[in-house]
This record gives C-alpha cells, sequence and structure tokens, in this order.
C-alpha cells in the first residue's frame, strides 16, 4: 500500500478519474469522479459533480450526483443536487428539497431478503381462555 495504511476503512475515487467497468468495494467509498458500470460497497458517499451510470448496490447511500440506473440500500439519502433515474429499493429514506428521483420508489422491510418471500407454515390452534 503506497500509503502505508493497513487498516483503510474508506477509498476515494477522485474528480479526475472514470471507471469504466463495475466497481466493488468491501469498505466505504467516496466518489467524486465517474462511473460507468456497477457499484457495490458498504457505505457511499456520492459527490456533486459524480456521476454514476449503473446499478447502485449499498448498506448506506448519500447521493448528491447523477445516478442513472437502479439503487439498492438500507438507507438512502437524496441531496438537494442529487438527480437519479432509476428504481430504488430502500428501508429509510431522506430527498432533500430539490433531490430528483425519477423511478418507482419500493421499501423493502428491515431484514427482507431479495427474491420471493419464503412459504410460511402456519399451524392451525386451539384458543383456549380457561386454562
Amino acid at each position: 500500500m503506497a500509503t502505508g495504511a493497513h487498516h483503510t476503512t474508506f477509498s476515494i475515487l477522485g474528480s479526475d478519474v472514470v471507471v469504466t467497468g463495475n466497481v466493488a468495494a468491501s469498505v466505504d467509498l467516496h466518489v467524486d469522479g465517474k462511473i460507468e458500470g456497477d457499484l457495490k460497497c458498504a457505505n457511499l458517499v456520492q459527490g456533486e459533480a459524480s456521476e454514476i451510470k449503473g446499478a447502485v448496490i449499498a448498506e448506506t447511500a448519500k447521493l448528491a450526483g447523477l445516478v442513472d440506473g437502479s439503487i439498492e440500500a438500507k438507507t438512502l439519502i437524496v441531496h438537494a443536487s442529487a438527480r437519479i433515474t432509476g428504481d430504488v429499493i430502500y428501508e429509510n429514506i431522506t430527498i432533500e428539497n430539490g433531490g430528483q428521483v425519477d423511478g418507482k420508489l419500493s421499501h423493502r422491510r428491515a431484514g427482507a431478503v431479495k427474491g420471493p418471500p419464503p412459504l410460511e407454515v402456519v399451524e392451525n390452534r386451539t384458543a383456549s381462555l380457561g386454562s
């Protein structure tokens, strides 16, 4: 590692960086540049001049730039400067005045997994009031 850091907790894509292809990070990611591909990371902070053209998956996404693609986040914060075009799946969402989302917003329950819900076995029980 060039910086000598052994336990980096976040990575930065600067405003002069353009990535063509998918990006995966196990740590938090701050994006000021442009990404043309899907992005998956722990937590995402997007700068105002940033552009992401692809799907975004993150625990927390704080978006201030352009996103052209679907978003899946446990907690989503759409800042006033954000422009999102695509469907959004979230557990908690905040949209600042002026933030734009053009797509379908879908709430996901906490702990829910993607795909069809699992089948539940329902037991028939007789209610008894006395015992």
